[in-house]
């Protein structure tokens, strides 16, 4: 459930907001850091992490904590769906519409109220199956 309250844009959380909003990665808080750095130079990573979670609660931007072990961020707050990488812990957006009813369906079979979900996909991103295809021609050839 997203909080919608108004609170300061201090100087900080806007260059955070929008060098989020800027990327269609999803960025950790440390590659957040090493972003705004170039435009705030003395920003602590303490600000960045402390802003995040800031702007996560307020519902400016989603904090992803998915299958992976590391939270990341997302500029688009839409609802839409993740698609990540078991191999390389990447996250792109899935280009798909949302379920539809999914939550309503829920609601009435499930005994609990639904207040919102997540889903994420689980993959080998090009990348990553281009290179462990490469590994196994490697293996496979006869030395």
């Amino acid at each position: 459930m997203r909080k919608t309250q108004t609170l300061r844009l201090t100087r900080q959380r806007s260059i955070i907001l929008q060098e989020l909003q800027n990327l269609k990665t999803h960025p950790n808080a440390d590659e957040i850091y090493e972003i705004v750095r170039k435009d705030i130079p003395r920003i602590s990573l303490g600000t960045v992490y402390r802003n995040l979670e800031i702007l996560s609660d307020i519902g400016q931007i989603q904090k992803l904590e998915l299958g992976g072990t590391v939270k990341r961020f997302d500029g688009n707050t839409e609802n839409h769906y993740h698609i990540r990488c078991v191999h390389c812990n990447k996250i792109v957006d899935a280009s798909m519409d949302l379920i539809k009813d999914l939550e309503k369906n829920l609601n009435g079979n499930s005994g609990f109220t639904i207040l919102d979900h997540r889903l994420e996909f689980l993959g080998i991103c090009r990348d990553c199956e281009e290179s462990l295809s490469n590994l196994e021609e490697e293996i496979a050839k006869p030395m």
